[in-house]
């Protein structure tokens, strides 16, 4: 199979590698979509992100959809031809933290597309069968792709306890900005409120429903008027953070998803004085059923967050369109195509 490689900083190579065997209660997946994270374009880049150093050549990509093609060893969950959604974090299933239910905070996680764990830019993966989630027809593959972005949305909201009536703000209108509006819509809230300085991701979000999409750089947060009780905060900005924090009304809450600088001034006296709930999020857990309703129902379009195709022998420039190109919100890379 061909696998496109991140041999060094910057460079991608694409390179003829075995096909994988699935292996006890594994599956073979065909490789069908694939969204970019910021997480791979960073790697390109930067060749790590914080601890997670690339010092090996290592396929990244982890938001991915496919297509049962072959069963490993007492694999029963599936059936060949299968359509799923890749979960791409698999467990140890041992650890106190899985026997307690939070398996994304496993210490011996195998995540695809973090070193050394190889990722889904190439045309065939394995993977524990259940973290294939069979995803039904109305579902496009690039859909049940970005199922994973959306299980992130999911998680957020969860930790938020966004419940009906609620007043959300979600600071970043990125693509898990632009998923957890419409998650914490599709939960109930009754007004979201989405914070960027980037007009055309504000657009769409106003598109997919948001009640008011801020632009920050012309109108500051604390001029809006808005007093939320739940805070998601998406766009990983030091500065941008202590703003939406001090909009927060009493006993409110605030979920921190993106990831900026290792350290973020927040504004103590504001959170001792009013209770406010800080809390953060890794990844996600027993999201995938959710997120497969919320898609499939169509309360959440993911179909209109791409904003490009690209082939295996594209991968470079689906990692770095956004350098140059304001407009892209999710590339997608076919692996077969």
């Amino acid at each position: 199979m061909r696998a496109a490689v991140l041999e060094a900083i910057g460079k991608i190579a694409i390179v003829e590698r075995p096909v994988p065997e699935p292996g006890p209660a594994e599956v073979l997946i065909k490789v069908s979509a694939v969204g970019v994270c910021g997480s791979d374009m960073h790697y390109f880049e930067h060749g790590r992100i914080g601890g997670h150093a690339v010092d090996q050549p290592l396929v990244l990509g982890h938001e991915a959809s496919g297509v049962v093609v072959g069963l490993g060893a007492g694999a029963r969950r599936h059936h060949l031809g299968q359509r799923v959604s890749l979960e791409p974090g698999v467990p140890d299933f041992t650890c106190d933290q899985c026997r307690a239910g939070r398996y994304n905070l496993c210490p011996d996680m195998r995540f695809f597309g973090t070193p050394p764990i190889d990722g889904a830019f190439c045309e065939y993966v394995v993977l524990h069968e259940e973290f294939a989630h069979p995803v039904p027809d109305s579902l496009t593959d690039d859909a049940a792709a970005l199922l994973e972005p959306l299980s992130v949305g999911v998680w957020a909201c969860r930790k938020g306890l966004v419940n009906a009536g609620d007043r959300v703000l979600v600071n970043g209108a990125g693509p898990i900005g632009l998923v957890t509006a419409q998650t914490a819509l599709a939960f109930g809230a009754s007004e979201v409120v989405i914070a960027d300085v980037n007009p055309q991701r504000l657009a769409l979000a106003a598109e997919l429903g948001c009640t008011q999409a801020v632009d920050v750089g012309a109108t500051p947060l604390s001029d809006i008027g808005f007093e939320p009780n739940v805070l998601v905060e998406c766009s990983g900005n030091p500065e941008a953070i202590g703003a939406a924090v001090r909009t927060v009304g009493r006993a409110g809450r605030i979920v921190l998803v993106g990831m900026g600088g290792d350290d973020v001034p927040l504004p103590l006296p504001y959170l001792q004085e009013r209770e406010l709930v800080l809390t953060g999020t890794f990844r996600y857990a027993n999201t995938w059923p959710t997120a497969i309703e919320l898609a499939g129902a169509g309360r959440v379009d993911l179909d209109r967050l791409v904003t490009g195709r690209f082939g295996l022998d594209q991968v470079a420039a689906a990692l770095t369109i956004g350098r140059h190109d304001p407009g892209s919100i999710k590339p997608i890379v076919l692996p077969s195509g």
